[in-house]
């Protein structure tokens, strides 16, 4: 399949979506929109959004019917982001080769910013056309991933994480709640909403998990420059890092073998977020 062209399509859906439920940047409060705006749009390749829409084809539905969680879940993942380069996190300049939210627009209107787009995520589901049963589940997940157990805890322990410790399970615990919780958040919602069964959704969230955590490993490998971070190549090596990356993906690929043909896309774009640095 023509993976490029998959992206280009699926973003656009997303891109609608996303830009009809926030306000426009000339409305009151036009610095909170405008900062809302900022790092959403242009949003790379909207890949967790991909995700959801490609779980949906993978059960055999419209890609349509999974964009209210593949939109909250961008949502989700655009405030965590405005909210890790603030100064009191990450204190990061700059994000997608623009000034940071915070650089932009200021501390205080960054963070309100992110306060609304998590808002925005919830707001998306609640008033979505389709099931109610099961709206209100993939809800119920994307406040579980998004919460103190999973991203925001997460992000808690990276920030307090100690640049000396090379234990790699406890780095990929730290990957497995800031990173692959969202990611699996993404797959089981949106094949949730294409009306998938138990045991699909318990097997896509081990899918979502697995390639999540090889997902962070990828962006480690990327990102030579962090020397203090919580890298599990620090920790084993480039080579250990990228087998167990490909061990990960194996096991994902291997979870979701029983869907057939029309898991391609979802299978194919685990490969590509697992090998970006190849």
């Amino acid at each position: 399949m023509d993976l490029t062209a998959y992206l280009e399509e699926r973003a656009g859906l997303v891109e609608r979506a996303l830009d009809a439920a926030i306000p426009p940047a000339c409305e009151t409060p036009e610095p909170l929109h405008a900062a809302m705006r900022h790092l959403l749009f242009p949003g790379g390749k909207r890949l967790r959004p991909a995700l959801a829409l490609a779980a949906a084809e993978a059960v055999g539905a419209p890609p349509e019917c999974a964009l209210p969680i593949a939109a909250a879940v961008e949502f989700v993942h655009t405030y965590s982001l405005i909210h890790d380069d603030l100064p009191c996190m990450d204190d990061d300049a700059e994000r997608r080769g623009r000034p940071s939210v915070h650089v932009a627009f200021g501390e205080a209107t960054a963070l309100l910013a992110g306060d609304a787009l998590l808002a925005v995520a919830f707001r998306v589901l609640a008033v979505a056309e389709g099931s109610t049963e099961r709206l209100l589940a993939a809800s119920r997940d994307l406040a579980e991933a998004a919460g103190s157990l999973e991203l925001v805890g997460g992000q808690v322990d990276d920030l307090g994480f100690d640049p000396n410790d090379v234990d790699p399970a406890r780095i990929e615990s730290v990957h497995g709640r800031k990173s692959a919780a969202l990611i699996a958040a993404a797959v089981v919602g949106g094949a949730r909403l294409g009306g998938a069964g138990d045991a699909t959704l318990v097997r896509l969230r081990c899918f979502g998990r697995a390639v999540g955590v090889a997902f962070q490993i990828a962006d480690d490998l990327l990102d030579e420059g962090d020397e203090d971070g919580c890298s599990l190549v620090k920790a084993v090596g480039r080579d250990a890092a990228r087998e167990r990356a490909e061990a990960l993906l194996d096991t994902a690929l291997r979870g979701v073998d029983t869907l057939g043909e029309r898991a391609e896309p979802l299978r194919e774009l685990a490969r590509f977020a697992v090998r970006r640095s190849e």
